[in-house]
C-alpha cells in the first residue's frame, strides 16, 4: 500500500513540477516545456532561456526547501515531543532571520544581501553560516530551558516568546538603519523561491543535502527518542550527544533555507502530520522520504498558486504557504487527542 502511495506522490510532484515551470507570467505550453528539458536546441530560444534560467532553478529551489523545512519540522516534533513544534513557532527561524539581520543591518549597504551574493561563493556561505548559527543558538537555548519543564505546551510558549524577544530585537535593529537597508531586509522576509540561482542554488542544495543525509542516519535515534528520554537511554543512547546532533542538522537545515529564500511559515508543522496521517507510521526511517515528498509537493503547489498565470505579479510565498498551513495547524489543535506519535 505504501509503494502505491509514493508512486501517487512522484506522480503528482512530476506533474507539479511541469506545471510549476509551464505557468507564469509568459505561459509555455507543456509540450515545450518538456521539449526545453530533454532537447533545448530544438525549442523557441526566449522559451529555453526563460525555462533554463529562471524557472528551473526556481522549482529547484522548491525542492529543496520542501524537503529541508518538512524534515527539519519533524525533528523538532520528536526532539520535544509537541505537535505543534516547528522551526517558525519555536524561534529557530527568528534565529535565522536574527543572522541575516546582523549581516544585512550592521554595516551599512556594503552587507545587503545582494552585495553578499553578488560575492559569489564567499558570500554565499557567509549568510548560510550567520543564519545556520542563529537558529542553533535559539535551539540551543530552548532545548536547555525545556530540559527543567515537563509540560510540552509550556516549552510551546517558551518557545514562542523567545522567537518574540528575537523579533523585538530585529525590529529595534530596523529602527536605527537606513531606509534602504530596510526596504532591503522587508523584502527578504517575506520569502521567495525566485532569487537562488546559480551558485547560490549548489552551495544551498549542498547546505541542504548534507542536513538531510544527517537527518536520515539519526533515524534510530529519532526513534528512540520519541519514546522519551528514560526509553532512549535503557536502548544505550547517549541523550545529550543525539540532541547535539539533531540540533545541527536541523539548525542546517532551517538556517540554510531562511539565508537564501526569507523565512517560510507552516511548511514545518503542517507536512510531519501529513505524512504521519498518509502512511500510519512513527518509524522516521518512512516518515523522513515521507516528509521529503510531501514537502516538495506542497512547496512547488504553493509556488504555482502565488503565480498569478497571465500578469507581472508573483505572491510572496510565505503568504501562500501560511494559507495552505494554518487549516493543517488549525486540524492538528482541534484534533490534538488523536495524533499519533506524541
Amino acid at each position: 500500500m505504501n509503494k502505491i502511495k509514493v508512486l501517487i506522490l512522484l506522480s503528482i510532484l512530476l506533474v507539479a513540477f511541469l506545471l510549476d515551470i509551464a505557468l507564469g507570467s509568459v505561459h509555455i505550453p507543456l509540450k515545450e516545456v518538456i521539449k526545453a528539458l530533454f532537447n533545448p536546441d530544438s525549442g523557441n530560444d526566449t522559451w529555453v532561456y526563460i525555462i533554463e534560467k529562471i524557472r528551473v532553478p526556481k522549482a529547484l529551489t522548491a525542492i529543496i526547501v520542501g524537503c529541508g523545512l518538512s524534515v527539519s519540522g519533524l525533528q523538532m516534533q520528536t526532539l520535544f515531543r509537541n505537535p505543534l513544534a516547528g522551526p517558525e513557532v519555536l524561534g529557530v527561524t527568528a534565529g535565522a532571520s536574527l543572522g541575516v539581520a546582523l549581516v544585512m543591518l550592521s554595516a551599512g549597504s556594503i552587507t545587503s544581501l545582494y552585495t553578499i551574493k553578488e560575492l559569489g561563493i564567499s558570500g554565499s556561505w557567509l549568510i548560510i553560516l550567520v543564519s545556520s548559527l542563529g537558529a542553533g543558538l535559539i535551539m540551543l537555548l530552548i532545548v536547555s530551558i525545556s530540559s527543567s519543564l515537563k509540560d510540552n505546551v509550556i516549552v510551546l510558549i517558551v518557545g514562542v516568546m523567545i522567537g518574540s524577544i528575537t523579533f523585538s530585537v530585529i525590529s529595534i535593529w530596523q529602527y536605527f538603519s537606513t531606509p534602504e537597508l530596510i526596504k532591503d531586509y522587508l523584502l527578504w522576509t517575506f520569502g521567495s523561491l525566485g532569487g537562488v540561482t546559480g551558485s547560490q542554488l549548489l552551495i544551498l542544495s549542498i547546505v541542504v543535502s548534507i542536513g538531510l543525509l544527517i537527518s536520515f542516519l539519526s533515524s534510530k535515534l529519532l526513534d528512540a527518542l520519541l519514546l522519551g528520554d528514560n526509553y532512549a537511554r535503557s536502548m544505550g543512547l547517549t541523550v545529550k550527544r543525539a540532541r547535539i546532533l539533531i540540533i545541527g542538522s536541523t539548525s542546517i537545515l532551517a538556517g540554510g533555507i531562511t539565508a537564501f529564500c526569507g523565512p517560510i511559515g507552516f511548511i514545518g508543522i503542517a507536512v510531519p502530520h501529513l505524512a504521519r496521517a498518509l502512511f500510519n507510521t512513527s518509524s522516521h526511517r518512512v516518515l523522513i522520504p515521507a516528509c521529503c515528498l510531501i514537502g516538495t509537493v506542497l512547496m512547488l503547489i504553493c509556488d504555482i498558486v502565488s503565480q498569478i498565470s497571465g500578469s507581472q505579479t508573483v505572491l510572496p510565498i510565505n503568504v501562500i504557504t501560511s494559507l495552505v498551513g494554518a487549516p493543517v495547524v488549525i486540524w492538528i489543535i482541534v484534533g490534538s487527542t488523536k495524533l499519533k506519535g506524541f
